[in-house]
């Protein structure tokens, strides 16, 4: 039934963009042209724009500027759309396992909400576009949607304000096309997986002047884990209107349903006497265990040349979602080695997200040095309301045998509200930021952000937990960058970062805001005529008020501890030849605790794997009997990780997953693919929370069409 939904979906949208011969004809001579005309020309490259094969040259996500990321003094990783397209993306998440040391972290029961590990610290921090849509609990933008994936690496809170001092993401969306195009697409899986999108765009009048871009995604089905199965919808519009030579409108909504069961994956219990298989699932299904998570998002963005040299720009989101239904999650170890307490909940979440944003771009020379000036000013107001209600937590309320496990057991009834909160936080922020070529081949970037966020938690259960909190935070960024030859360059920049705590000590009033520091060091090499990127990086960070627990008071914490993290990227993004392409990346890592009311110095940090490694290789026939068919393996190796930052608690083994792929362009209309994802069949942990790890996925046969027109 969801198939049929999908696929009827995407076929009554197809005649709404069926346009006539002679609109498709008319292309025109704007400007809204040179956005795309990488497209077919592919020897000119906009940092919003798609990216010839696997290799970037250039991102505004580091600097909000269009600038070469071989002149930006910072480790910048992009995965562009080809990636996602060649390993058949169907999350975020798959394309960042190839955007070299990026790891998984919680991803809250398989909802989507998934936070990843950059340089030693968790972190959620997604952007699209250049704005937030980390607020609350939203879904990762679909693939569908996606022309490049942008990491940035170390703090970049001079420029976007409150983050982790690990890294950043920015999603940059698909945008119009200049000429007429639709592709209608299928993928599934042999675990039971299906979707069907569309991607359709093109001009709207006769000068193309106005253009839209329109991706539907319908998804649905089984998985490998037992009685979970889910849906997913998404329409994401864009509407471009180029008003005049100098003035560029873009409106973008993305509006997506998913509804899922809250998998909590595996229990990591001390006390377990036995290993459980990664299908086994013991949190119920049906309505006893069902989230709806909706999102919507609104961007109005806007671009204006004041002249030759200078441009306003800017725009506004709103972002408004909810996530809402049943859940059951572990109460406790089991105490005879297989019976886990559990805990049936209700939640019911919800968050508006408001951002203004407004800036002023120059390009000037001023003693014989050449500038890029930026300068800027944002607000945002962000409101969240959550109610969550659980059942009793005595022993024997709502038990299960984890190695014979019996679901459809009646659900116990909800008591009390266990969280009942409302919050706000507005920010205002200031930045400014000067990219200036000192010599033809020494470049200097120095960035200055100051924000004031204003904090107000109303806890319903508590009124002692409530606080009104209002701070100031300056963080600024340095960084150099000089050019040995023509084609290596060695940079080195220092940054710092912030972040509010959430909750309240004992004492009431609110924390103060986590802070970062960091110093980073490194080369960049474009070898093959420039056509391979080869970039390695040396770093150290510094996070502080990291909360702790209280000596006093136990039930409470203090904003009082600290950790570090230091290591070594080693990234690689290419077109070898026309045929072969390559994009990954190596990382060390050394992260620990260096300050804690309770745990010792040196404790290992959750989720963070010392050597991590990640590579794929495609290679495609470009003539005789076999042209058009792709073939690529992609190679992932993940260190033993901690499960929690704890002085005890469990090991996530070294694991290795090989991937095949595969894809036929029949011709230029028709694309399949094939792929074989874990062709070994590894066992492993993705990653772990608490007590809980999520299972890496088995073996898996993954096909898909694609029909363009």
């Amino acid at each position: 039934m969801r198939r049929m939904i999908a696929s009827l979906c995407l076929l009554q949208a197809v005649p709404l963009f069926a346009m006539p011969a002679e609109v498709l004809a008319a292309s025109g001579n704007v400007e809204l042209e040179a956005v795309n005309i990488n497209a077919e020309a592919g020897d000119y490259e906009r940092a919003d724009g798609p990216v010839e094969g696997y290799r970037a040259s250039r991102s505004a996500s580091a600097t909000r500027t269009d600038t070469a990321l071989h002149e930006t003094p910072q480790s910048i990783s992009v995965v562009p759309k080809d990636v996602l397209d060649d390993i058949g993306a169907t999350r975020l998440q798959d394309a960042l396992d190839y955007a070299g040391g990026v790891g998984r972290a919680n991803n809250f029961g398989g909802q989507g909400l998934t936070t990843f590990t950059v340089r030693g610290f968790t972190t959620g921090e997604f952007y699209r576009n250049g704005f937030p849509v980390n607020r609350g609990y939203p879904n990762a933008p679909d693939a569908n949607t996606v022309e490049r994936l942008e990491v940035i690496r170390g703090p970049a809170t001079a420029l976007y304000g409150r983050g982790d001092p690990g890294g950043t993401f920015n999603v940059v969306s698909k945008q119009p096309l200049p000429e007429q195009k639709v592709t209608l697409g299928s993928q599934f899986d042999d675990q039971g997986m299906h979707r069907a999108t569309l991607d359709a765009g093109g001009p709207l009048n006769h000068d193309g002047s106005l253009a839209y871009r329109l991706n539907v995604l319908g998804e649905g089905g089984d998985s490998f884990r037992d009685d979970v199965r889910g849906e997913r919808y998404d329409v994401a519009p864009v509407l471009s209107w180029q008003v005049n030579d100098s003035t560029k409108v873009i409106f973008e909504g993305d509006f997506m349903r998913n509804n899922r069961p809250l998998d909590r994956g595996l229990p990591r219990y001390q006390t377990q006497t036995g290993s459980l298989s990664r299908d086994t699932y013991l949190w119920e299904k049906g309505s006893d265990n069902l989230l709806h998570n909706d999102n919507n998002m609104a961007q109005l963005r806007f671009e204006h040349l004041l002249n030759d040299s200078w441009t306003l720009g800017g725009g506004f989101q709103f972002l408004d979602g909810s996530l809402k239904g049943n859940a059951v999650e572990a109460n406790g170890a089991p105490a005879d080695g297989r019976t886990l307490q559990r805990n049936f909940n209700y939640r019911k979440l919800e968050w508006t997200d408001r951002d203004w944003q407004l800036n002023l771009t120059g390009n000037f020379d001023t003693g014989g040095l050449s500038h890029t000036l930026l300068t800027g000013v944002e607000y945002e107001n962000y409101d969240y309301n959550s109610i969550i209600q659980r059942s009793s937590y005595t022993s024997g309320t709502y038990p299960i045998d984890i190695y014979r496990p019996v679901l459809g057991q009646p659900r116990p009834p909800l008591i009390k509200p266990t969280t009942w909160n409302k919050e706000n936080l507005q920010t205002w922020a200031a930045f400014i930021q000067d990219q200036v070529s000192l010599t033809e081949r020494l470049k200097a970037l120095a960035a200055l952000r100051f924000e004031r966020f204003e904090h107000d938690y109303d806890n319903k259960l508590n009124d002692t937990g409530d606080f009104t909190k209002a701070q100031n935070s300056v963080t600024p960024r340095l960084g150099l960058i000089y050019d040995l030859t023509d084609t290596v360059a060695i940079y080195a920049n220092t940054a710092r970062s912030f972040k509010p705590n959430s909750d309240t000590p004992a004492s009431g009033g609110g924390f103060d805001p986590e802070k970062g520091k960091s110093y980073e060091v490194g080369v960049k090499w474009e070898a093959l005529e420039r056509q391979l990127s080869v970039d390695a990086a040396l770093y150290h960070i510094v996070k502080e008020n990291v909360l702790t627990l209280d000596p006093a008071n136990p039930s409470y914490s203090l904003a009082a501890g600290e950790v570090r993290s230091r290591g070594l990227d080693l990234n690689i993004a290419g077109n070898i030849t026309p045929q072969w392409k390559v994009i990954g990346g190596y990382a060390y890592v050394d992260a620990e605790v260096t300050k804690d009311n309770r745990l010792p110095s040196g404790t290992r940090l959750a989720n963070i794997p010392r050597n991590s490694f990640s590579l794929v290789n495609t290679y495609e026939f470009q003539d005789g009997f076999a042209k058009g068919l792709g073939l690529g393996v992609g190679l992932k190796y993940v260190d033993d990780r901690k499960g929690q930052t704890e002085t005890v608690t469990y090991t996530m083994d070294r694991y290795t997953v090989v991937d095949l792929l595969s894809y036929y362009k029949v011709n230029e209309h028709v694309r399949l693919n094939l792929d074989v994802k874990n062709l070994f069949n590894k066992g492993f942990d993705e990653a772990g929370w608490n007590n809980y790890v999520y299972p890496g996925a088995p073996r898996t046969v993954q096909a898909g069409v694609a029909y363009t027109f």
